[in-house]
């Protein structure tokens, strides 16, 4: 007795089934929204102050901030730069934060290769000494600082006052000193996630620590750095309060102490005054743009295994 051979499968047989797409879930919904909404009350203080700085000021005092303009303009933005004197105040500023980031990002970077790599004595214990320099609040040694500061004497070609007091160096010395601990404690958890294999590699081929720091390990760090350069830069740029208390010339006071410059005495045009914050802000943001790729690289580095 034959068996009949069984019937060839057809086409749509052969085809797999396709799987429906599985619906979002409320959670993800309501997550996306709050994130959104983050978002918004992040941007929305930038948003207004570039749309009243576009505004004159008796129209936004008649009919309010928040209403449909009827005349656009950059005249606030001329005005705000030429009457702040900020030309100035940028290069106090940027004489301030470069050097401090790039003395910052050098001193935790080979810090950090020396507690994490050179698996030096009591590394740990230094780790936590840095990181316990952060939760010391900054005003509390104000006062010690300033006595400090009236007693350290320069000669004249690094401060015309003789003193360390009213310089940049002051101001220089205390970005460097609470700035150095966060970044050690970044850049050295960060070092132990390396492979070991490459320094053991390098130090077979007759690698000196030099070389391992310069050549081999700072080239592999460099996503971690560029997201502390922008962070570093960002807080340097935005302080007020060190200038505020270390400088007495006006002359020396950075970019933050220039929006002052544009506050009369009983007056104060606040379009003209929101013009002269988003000159001020421009340059940390376009620090930023430049920098996106490395920073958000160094933010998501190690959420992933494998």
């Amino acid at each position: 007795m034959s068996v009949a051979p069984a019937p060839a499968p057809t086409a749509a047989a052969k085809r797999a089934p396709v799987p429906e797409a599985r619906p979002k879930r409320r959670g993800r919904w309501g997550t996306e929204i709050f994130l959104l909404a983050v978002s918004l009350a992040f941007v929305a203080p930038l948003l207004l102050a570039v749309y009243a700085s576009l505004r004159p000021y008796e129209e936004t005092s008649e009919e309010g901030y928040f209403s449909l303009p009827k005349n656009l303009s950059f005249d606030y933005y001329r005005q705000a730069f030429t009457d702040s004197g900020m030309t100035k105040y940028f290069m106090n500023t940027l004489i301030i934060a470069v050097p401090g980031v790039l003395i910052v990002l050098f001193l935790a970077s080979f810090t950090a290769f020396a507690v994490s790599r050179l698996k030096m004595r009591g590394g740990i214990v230094l780790v936590m000494v840095f990181t316990a320099g952060n939760l010391l609040p900054q005003q509390v040694i104000i006062t010690p600082l300033y006595a400090v500061f009236n007693r350290i004497e320069l000669p004249y070609w690094m401060s015309d006052s003789y003193l360390m007091y009213d310089s940049y160096w002051a101001v220089l010395a205390v970005q460097i000193g609470f700035q150095l601990g966060f970044c050690v404690f970044v850049l050295a958890n960060f070092m132990r996630a390396l492979p070991q294999e490459i320094i053991e590699a390098a130090i077979v081929d007759g690698a000196g620590v030099w070389t391992q720091y310069w050549r081999i390990t700072l080239p592999l760090c460099r996503p971690a750095l560029a997201a502390l350069g922008t962070l570093q830069f960002t807080w340097m740029y935005n302080d007020f309060l060190w200038a505020l208390v270390f400088i007495n010339t006006g002359d020396k006071l950075p970019i933050t102490s220039a929006l002052n410059n544009l506050s009369g005495q009983f007056f104060t045009d606040y379009n003209l005054l929101a013009a002269g914050s988003v000159i001020v802000a421009a340059p940390t943001i376009i620090v930023f743009l430049l920098l996106q790729r490395h920073f958000i690289a160094g933010l998501t580095l190690g959420s992933t295994k494998g």
